[in-house]
């Protein structure tokens, strides 16, 4: 498990009516990850979840999927991947991006070092944490599964990846994946790779394929350039939001 150093940046703090936010900072892959943390109201210990972004990075989209499951009743953190970068031209996100999603030792350390910044706050049950994840964010997760690290459920969208060969067996939780019909980053190739693995593995696994979405479908438009088979579906990003959180509620439901 790889150390971290956790670190709060007080001056970035905001109260809600419901959650309260902040910055949190540590090292990883070489970089200084500038990750948001969400907490529920309350001073009790709560289950927690770790929110792994697409290729670009933590955008206000991205920090409002844990402030939303602070909501709920969630610590959550949407970590980091980038050192604080986001990335508009997608050949520079891809040239990050392609060079990681290559190399499973470095997706684990940046995956265990989110890990550890969520466990360092005091109000993260630590044994009861689940992971989220979507495209490249989804696969570290899923690289945290095959390292056999101990998770209450994983959830990706347009991830999935495969691992080494007998990996997929250290994976302790149910995993639930979702994908746009569509995706021509995810195929129907990679769809039964991926179901192929995780079946051989004895994983406890589902996958919703939505009809007629793209890749990355979950994101509303943003003013940047798309690389081609990229789209937002609004339906389709409301019922793989309902489906984590229906994840969630089953593997690690909030209890006072």
């Amino acid at each position: 498990m790889t150390t971290v150093t956790t670190s709060t940046d007080t001056t970035d703090t905001d109260t809600t009516d419901t959650v309260t936010t902040r910055t949190i900072t540590y090292p990883a892959d070489g970089l200084t990850m500038v990750s948001h943390l969400a907490l529920p109201p309350g001073v009790g210990r709560r289950p927690a979840v770790l929110i792994g972004p697409e290729g670009p990075g933590l955008n206000d989209f991205q920090r409002r999927r844990a402030d939303a499951l602070a909501e709920l009743g969630y610590v959550a953190l949407a970590f980091d991947i980038n050192g604080g970068r986001w990335f508009t031209d997608p050949q520079e996100m891809l040239a990050h991006t392609t060079p990681l999603l290559a190399d499973p030792d470095r997706m684990r350390d940046i995956g265990n070092a989110a890990l550890g910044a969520l466990r360092a706050e005091p109000r993260t049950d630590p044994g009861r944490i689940a992971g989220i994840g979507y495209g490249t964010g989804g696969a570290i997760l899923l690289e945290l599964g095959r390292a056999g690290v101990d998770l209450r459920a994983i959830g990706t969208v347009n991830a999935l990846t495969t691992g080494r060969p007998g990996e997929a067996a250290h994976i302790r939780c149910p995993v639930w994946a979702g994908v746009g019909s569509e995706d021509p980053i995810m195929p129907p190739a990679q769809r039964e790779a991926f179901t192929a693995e995780m079946q051989a593995a004895g994983v406890d696994w589902r996958l919703a394929v939505y009809g007629g979405a793209l890749h990355a479908f979950h994101h509303p438009p943003v003013d940047q350039t798309v690389l081609p088979g990229v789209g937002h579906h609004p339906r389709h990003a409301q019922r793989a939001w309902r489906d984590i959180v229906d994840l969630l509620t089953e593997c690690v439901p909030v209890t006072e």
